[in-house]
């Protein structure tokens, strides 16, 4: 929760910047030719701030769930929601890091011409 408001503060900035990319990050549309701006690389490191904010409080429900599976709840009597927790943490922290990756490789491919 402590970096999704600098995620969000970058959003503003962006927006105010002028990204005009959509929200997809198709590649002629974020590519320095189309767009120049700043707040596009804003938007992307407001990106990759929020993974990082959902990675690790992902990682705390599983640890809380983990750790009240031993004291007052046994496994079998966990609750439905508990579980869609369970299972929609472990399903972002498989899945953000190769967002992250995809993210990363859109802004070499921006600032640095990696392509």
């Amino acid at each position: 929760a402590w970096l999704l408001m600098p995620s969000m503060v970058l959003v503003f900035c962006s927006l105010w910047l002028g990204s005009g990319t959509g929200w997809t990050f198709y590649p002629p549309l974020s590519s320095v030719a189309y767009n120049s701006s700043v707040g596009v690389d804003l938007l992307m490191f407001s990106l990759h701030l929020s993974g990082i904010s959902s990675i690790f409080s992902s990682l705390n429900f599983i640890c809380t769930i983990i750790s009240s599976w031993g004291v007052s709840v046994n496994v079998s009597d966990t609750s439905i929601l508990v579980w869609s927790y369970l299972f929609t943490s472990i399903l972002l922290i498989l899945s953000l890091p190769v967002l992250a990756a995809g993210i990363t490789m859109l802004l070499f491919d921006r600032n640095f011409n990696s392509s």
